[in-house]
Formats: structure tokens, C-alpha cells, sequence
């Protein structure tokens, strides 16, 4: 229960942020022809954040706390920058801050899908297609920061 709390509340930090990121100051940005339609994003990230609630619900469950614990942390340091990169890109506008952020991001989902593997190898797959998914949003957000630079 407790991991799905913690998801929520990403999911809600970084939804208050990118609400709007369909239409003005978004919508003016120049994006790369791959760029998914904005529709895409709602879904993708619902099925997302279903899997990531899923994956620490499957850690909470353990009973080897000692091993447990370590692997929350990294869980919720994720939570913290899947947050902030909507702050950062849609809240502040700054596509190169959300670049940094996003990179630091996609290398703790990284630590996170090695420590839950740990712990429950169905944990750490369940947070695989979130590692695809920011791998491709950090390419993205890449591509957004460079057409628009300058």
C-alpha cells in the first residue's frame, strides 16, 4: 500500500506541472518528427506508474528488511526525481535543467532495477519498460533542448 501512496504522489507532483504541457508554451516548442502525440502520454504513463507501484509493492513484501530497506531508499529517491523533472521542464521551462535531471534520473532507475532485482527478480522487471521509456524521455528531452537552444 505503501508503494502505491509513494507513486501516487509522484504521479500527482509531476501531473500538477505537465497539465498544461499540451498547449502553449509547450505546443511552441520546435520537437523532433518522432515526437509521440501528446495523447500518448496520459496512457504510457498510467501503465507506467501501475508497474512501478507493482515492483515496490512486490520489495514492501519481503521479509529480509536489511536488504529490503537499502532498495526502498533508491525507489523513492526515483519517485523524488520523476517528480521534479516536470518542475524542471514544464513548471520552470527549462528543458536543459530537465536534461541534467533526466539523466540523473534514468541512472537511479538504473541502480533501482539492479537493487530490486536483488530482491525480487518480477520487481525488477516490472520497472524495465519505466527504464525504456525515460531512456527514450531523455532523448527526447535532448533533442527538444538542442532544436531549441539559442
Amino acid at each position: 500500500m505503501g508503494a502505491v501512496l509513494l507513486v501516487g504522489g509522484a504521479a500527482v507532483a509531476g501531473s500538477v506541472f505537465s497539465y498544461d504541457g499540451t498547449s502553449g508554451w509547450y505546443r511552441g516548442l520546435a520537437k523532433p518528427e518522432w515526437t509521440p502525440p501528446p495523447w500518448v502520454f496520459g496512457p504510457a504513463w498510467t501503465v507506467l506508474y501501475i508497474l512501478i507501484a507493482l515492483s515496490g509493492w512486490v520489495v514492501w513484501l519481503r521479509r529480509d528488511r536489511a536488504v529490503v530497506w537499502p532498495a526502498l531508499v533508491v525507489f523513492v529517491v526515483q519517485l523524488v526525481l520523476n517528480a521534479l523533472w516536470s518542475v524542471l521542464f514544464f513548471g520552470l521551462r527549462r528543458p536543459d535543467l530537465a536534461l541534467v535531471e533526466v539523466a540523473l534520473l534514468l541512472s537511479v532507475i538504473m541502480a533501482n532495477v539492479a537493487v530490486f532485482w536483488r530482491v525480487s527478480r518480477l520487481a525488477g522487471l516490472l520497472l524495465v519498460p519505466y527504464l525504456c521509456w525515460t531512456g527514450f524521455a531523455t532523448v527526447l528531452n535532448f533533442a527538444i533542448w538542442w532544436l531549441n537552444a539559442g
